[in-house]
């Protein structure tokens, strides 16, 4: 069935007609009858969640495709249209053979130092088998691979690298010359020099971000997924290691009181700031609206958290907007979700691969 819908497409805000056809937009009127769904309202890209993990929830691993399926329905239902899992320790190429789920892109399982990260959740390694690991899970993956690139160094009491600087060079050069992207997750300040000079892509929570350091990343093109609403877990992790680990505690209270000031300051020196959750690992998927807000809280104007939630972060992760012949991952709203933060809640109608799903 065709089906038609009218209304101001974002980003070029111009109202006008489109249909979609076998799953596909035109904004060339076909022949024959179509269904119409929308006649006005703000029409945008589905969102994206770039940093969550489908097979992963806080009980555990998910192997059950079932209940990874699940997951990816919590998040659909969000407007999260399309995934970026930031590693995952099970399969979960199953959510990416159903058209009724959110589209998959996987960065395969974690690289992490041996020891060095949560029990099970990663591949564990030393610095000399690095350059290995990420070209096996290069080929794992679709165009992302994860590391592991800072943790509490039970010894140091604190948080340290796990990699020194000539292995990040080697693994991520490495990388770059299969072209596969690179995302670290990274809490302190001590790692981010080495990842930074080493060309990484992604950073992932990124609280030690301090000034220099910022201007280092804008300066090298590195995107921020700051994972704001599982940052909000830090005083609990602080809590939790105070009595063993009292450094480690003070440093995770004082990265979590400067966290929105810190990604509000990377989002100012042009560092691109893209909307991730960290689903799966101690938070539920479906939270991709709260993070959107938590980013607007933070100080990143409206507009621009929305515009980085959905066209441009679909750009980033490889996908197209809302062009002529790309697939209908839409959400149609009664509003600008620019200027109406409250429409991201109240979504009139969701396509995803041209079939409504909401």
């Amino acid at each position: 069935m065709t089906l038609h819908l009218r209304g101001v497409f974002l980003p070029d805000e111009t109202e006008r007609d489109a249909w979609v056809v076998d799953g596909r937009l035109t904004f060339t009127r076909p022949t024959g009858d179509a269904d119409t769904i929308a006649t006005s309202g703000g029409i945008t890209p589905g969102f994206g969640d770039a940093h969550c993990h489908v097979g992963l929830a806080p009980s555990g691993h998910v192997a059950d495709p079932d209940a990874q399926a699940e997951q990816a329905r919590l998040d659909r239902d969000a407007g999260a249209l399309l995934l970026r899992d930031a590693g995952s320790p099970v399969d979960n190429r199953s959510v990416q053979q159903r058209d009724d789920l959110p589209r998959l892109i996987r960065a395969g399982r974690h690289v992490a130092r041996t020891k060095r990260y949560i029990r099970d959740l990663g591949v564990e390694i030393e610095p000399d088998q690095l350059v290995a690991e990420v070209e096996r899970q290069a080929a794992a993956g679709d165009g992302w691979v994860k590391l592991a690139a800072d943790w509490i160094d039970r010894g140091a009491g604190d948080l340290t690298p796990t990699w020194p600087d000539d292995a990040l060079v080697a693994a991520i050069g490495r990388a770059h010359e299969l072209g596969v992207r690179v995302a670290a997750h990274v809490f302190g300040e001590d790692a981010l020099p080495g990842l930074i000079a080493a060309g990484v892509d992604s950073i992932e929570h990124g609280t030690g971000l301090t000034d220099d350091l910022i201007a280092a990343a804008a300066e090298s093109g590195a995107a921020v997924v700051p994972t704001l609403i599982n940052i909000d877990n830090f005083p609990q992790i602080a809590h939790s290691a105070v009595a063993k680990f009292p450094t480690y505690a003070a440093h995770m209270r004082a990265l979590f009181a400067t966290s929105r000031e810190r990604i509000r300051s990377a989002f100012e020196a042009g560092v691109p700031v893209f909307t991730g959750t960290d689903a799966g690992g101690s938070l539920p998927h479906g939270l991709v609206r709260d993070e959107i807000r938590a980013l607007v809280g933070a100080g990143i104007p409206q507009a621009e958290v929305i515009a980085q939630a959905s066209w441009r972060g679909r750009e980033w992760l490889g996908l197209p907007g809302l062009v002529e012949g790309a697939s209908a991952d839409l959400i149609v709203y009664d509003t600008d979700p620019r200027a109406d933060l409250t429409a991201v809640m109240l979504p009139r109608r969701t396509l995803l691969r041209g079939a409504v799903v909401g």
